[in-house]
């Protein structure tokens, strides 16, 4: 894990974990609505503890939620939920375990409805991510109206440990919002993966001039 490159405040001096999935994975847009599922376990799991807390038991939520299956989630038993709350590898919080079935029900139903969560979750960017330009993580906003209006919409839809401040985790998680700060090597790279994207979108003539903007930027 290189020591030499600048990253966001939030994940220097932590463990190796941490900052691989900084690297990795915050702010990547997301596009697997397994993936989204996950993330809205985790961030509820989340909820009054610290995001280093539940990094930790991400392999007891794996374990513990079906692989973040939706479907297999969705029909837990009354027994499943007992079982849960005797597992050592999560949070065994009853109100955010039962949240987490109901979720699961309530995110088939989007999907239903929608054809995917992630085509439903997206509308709410108009379809791209927001790319912000804070200097340093005090600026960086707990909440937005985007997020308020999802956290909305998912609260009249049923869904429980959907707040703004998570739901605004979420989207920072999963690529919704850039949050990376502009020193922060990731935030070119978020540039890049965001133009790979769109580059079926984009006449071959353009690529090399797109190109060198994101990487210079």
């Amino acid at each position: 894990m290189s020591t030499d490159l600048k990253r966001c405040e939030w994940c220097e001096n932590t463990f190796d974990e941490y900052i691989r999935y900084h690297d990795e994975e915050w702010g990547v847009p997301v596009h697997d609505d397994q993936r989204h599922f996950e993330f809205l376990i985790l961030e509820g799991a989340q909820a009054g503890l610290s995001w280093s807390t539940i990094l930790k038991r991400r392999g007891g939520y794996r374990q513990a939620f079906a692989d973040f299956d939706p479907g297999k989630v969705a029909n837990f038993t009354e027994n499943d939920i007992q079982e849960l709350l005797q597992f050592t590898g999560i949070i065994r919080n009853q109100l955010k375990v039962r949240s987490a079935v109901n979720n699961a029900q309530r995110f088939l139903e989007v999907q239903k409805e929608f054809g995917s969560f992630d085509k439903y979750i997206w509308q709410f960017v108009n379809g791209k991510p927001i790319v912000n330009q804070w200097k340093a993580m005090g600026q960086v906003p707990a909440t937005s109206a985007e997020s308020d209006a999802l956290s909305k919409d998912l609260k009249k839809r049923g869904f429980k440990f959907v707040g703004s401040t998570i739901m605004y985790a979420h989207m920072q998680a999963c690529g919704l919002v850039n949050d990376h700060t502009i020193d922060c090597f990731r935030y070119r790279g978020f540039h890049i993966a965001v133009v790979s994207d769109f580059l079926p979108h984009i006449p071959p003539c353009s690529f090399n001039k797109i190109k060198f903007w994101t990487i210079w930027r």
